[in-house]
């Protein structure tokens, strides 16, 4: 149990769950958008008659549900509400007490004059991918 522990908790599987969420929500609110407003639009572009109850106005014969979309976009920010506050708060807290900052601010690095990599700690004397000896200041 605690392996499975462990594995639940990494910083690549949370991030990896947290955008897999986003883009489910995001995908809801797209379709929502191309069901209720483009669709419609396209059918009074070609002359289809039908209209529903409901916050909107009608184009062509055709009803543009703002009523649905907007209420689709409220349900998405509700929702990302929640998985910040039931997933990333959470996860966050539980890494800051293991020693780890994610989802914060990227630590400063310095880049390597000769292979030109920008991923090296400001404390680092050498790079790690070259060895060639590296200035004290940060770039």
């Amino acid at each position: 149990m605690r392996g499975f522990k462990r594995f639940l908790t990494q910083s690549s599987l949370v991030t990896t769950a947290v955008a897999l969420v986003v883009a489910l929500a995001l995908s809801t609110l797209v379709k929502a958008f191309t069901t209720d407003v483009i669709t419609p639009l396209v059918n009074a572009a070609e002359g289809g008659h039908g209209a529903t109850a409901g916050l909107g106005f009608t184009v062509g014969g055709q009803r543009i549900l703002l009523g649905s979309f907007v209420g689709s976009v409220i349900y998405f920010v509700i929702f990302m509400l929640v998985v910040y506050a039931a997933i990333v708060v959470p996860y966050r807290r539980l890494m800051k007490r293991r020693g780890q900052d994610v989802f914060g601010e990227p630590s400063p690095t310095k880049t390597c004059p000769e292979c030109l990599a920008s991923d090296l700690p400001v404390a680092a004397r050498r790079c790690r991918y070259c060895g060639s000896v590296l200035a004290e200041q940060a770039s």
